[in-house]
């Protein structure tokens, strides 16, 4: 569900837009605010089940994502369907972070990276069919709702199987009788609001929504809230955060290609659809289903290096998955419009094999690397590492674009109010290859701190 939900609105949000009658702005917090609510509550989903079980907070994930799924279907403004995207969001979150900790929990080390990379597939899988469905829905339903009812009996079915099927593991002792309010609700909230106005100073600059002032005010409270979170962390008798787990060489450096991977990757699904959409003119169904073999390729890799990598150690295959996603970036910004899409395709699949080959080793090097008693910490702690890489990466991609054409165009295109080109398609094209290359840059400087991180057999 999670997987789907973060796909399909990348290829049904122009349709949203128009149908429940939002602005460009509005626009660009529909998409914004899932990923806002994944973010912000992902340290307290791993504190949460260090203290109270893993299942109880994996199927409360479930059921929360249910519940905004329904909201976000019955929402009769573009206001209500941001809030709702949220708590979508949360339970998207909630989930995501549960799930790598339960498997880890119950697979030997020797195994992890297999059995995380069969987790994959789940995500893979949904994202895959996020995008055709999304495609399938507006062209033969016509009705953005339709979007969001598919969640709800999976949603459902999800909530009671979990609950029924997943045994709970050991819960963390602590001295307090009363466990919630052990919980540093105060860092929380520090740092659900250095993330959030992070973001919001992030989209501003992108958009060109409000003004300099505003944006470098929310700059100035995000670096402030974040300190005060890092002074609250370190003096709290109960942190979010363990920050001895970040003296672990092995956590640490696979948290930081994470970041840099998920920086540079995050926005190419996205330029891929303005590529099949906007320079080919093809529809939201056929740009959908040729952004497919990526995760097709992805869908194979992941659990083959992962296995691979149970043998031989996660270095070989995450820096050369880096590697690789670099060069496949590079062969993206010499994509043109006369291009075959043979062509087109085997760079995907290319990128689809070293994104494979880097996610699994990497997220069983990383877990691995977590004590028994703080795997929910840790879990968490990946988690918001990647979904920050990915929230950074299609603003910082917005604003490598608008080096290149007129600012005001490339904001209307990224907030999905602006679904076709009449003119300017060159361009266009120059600004995506431009972005291309800035991204395969930054995602080959990932392989710094892959290859100076202790190897792990």
């Amino acid at each position: 569900m999670a997987g789907i939900d973060a796909r399909i609105v990348i290829i049904g949000l122009p349709q949203v837009i128009h149908a429940i009658g939002a602005d460009a702005e509005q626009g660009i917090w529909i998409s914004q605010a899932y990923i806002m609510g994944t973010i912000g509550i992902l340290l307290l989903t791993g504190r949460f089940s260090d203290l109270y079980g893993r299942k109880r907070v994996y199927t409360s994930g479930f059921l929360i994502f249910t519940v905004g799924s329904v909201l976000t279907s019955l929402s009769i403004s573009p206001i209500q369907l941001i809030i709702f995207r949220i708590i979508q969001g949360m339970g998207a979150g909630i989930i995501l972070a549960s799930s790598i900790a339960i498997i880890t929990d119950a697979t030997p080390a020797s195994e992890l990276g297999f059995s995380l990379g069969i987790n994959n597939l789940g995500f893979r899988f949904g994202a895959m069919a996020g995008l055709t469905l999304s495609g399938v829905i507006i062209t033969f339903f016509g009705d953005w709702r339709a979007l969001f009812y598919i969640n709800i009996p999976v949603g459902i079915i999800g909530t009671i199987w979990a609950h029924k099927t997943i045994k709970e593991t050991a819960i963390q002792n602590h001295p307090s009788k009363n466990k919630f309010l052990s919980v540093d609700w105060v860092g929380f909230a520090l740092f659900t609001a250095s993330i959030s106005t992070l973001l919001l100073a992030l989209t501003f600059a992108a958009y060109g929504i409000g003004s300099q002032t505003l944006t470098a005010l929310f700059v100035v409270i995000s670096i402030g809230t974040f300190a005060s979170f890092l002074f609250q962390e370190y003096r709290s008798p109960s942190p979010l955060v363990n920050f001895k787990l970040l003296k672990i060489r092995e956590f640490t450096g696979g948290l930081i290609a994470l970041l840099i991977n998920g920086l540079a990757w995050g926005a190419v699904l996205v330029l891929l659809s303005f590529y099949f959409q906007l320079v080919l003119g093809l529809s939201p169904l056929d740009a959908g289903i040729r952004i497919i073999p990526f995760d097709i390729a992805f869908l194979i890799a992941g659990p083959i290096s992962g296995k691979l990598s149970d043998i031989h150690g996660h270095l070989p295959f995450t820096t050369s998955g880096i590697v690789l996603s670099s060069l496949s970036l590079y062969l993206f910004s010499t994509v043109n419009m006369t291009t075959s899409y043979l062509t087109v395709l085997s760079y995907m699949v290319l990128f689809g094999v070293a994104m494979g080959l880097f996610s699994s080793p990497n997220m069983s090097a990383v877990m691995n690397a977590c004590p028994a008693d703080q795997r929910g910490v840790g879990s968490a702690i990946r988690s918001t590492f990647l979904n920050v890489g990915f929230a950074v990466s299609l603003n910082l991609a917005v604003l490598i674009m608008s080096l290149t054409i007129p600012y005001a165009l490339v904001t209307q295109v990224a907030a999905g109010y602006t679904t076709t080109l009449s003119t300017g398609k060159e361009m266009f094209l120059q600004s995506l290859k431009t972005t291309y290359l800035w991204l395969a840059f930054a995602n080959a400087l990932a392989i710094i701190p892959s290859v100076l991180r202790n190897r792990i057999k």
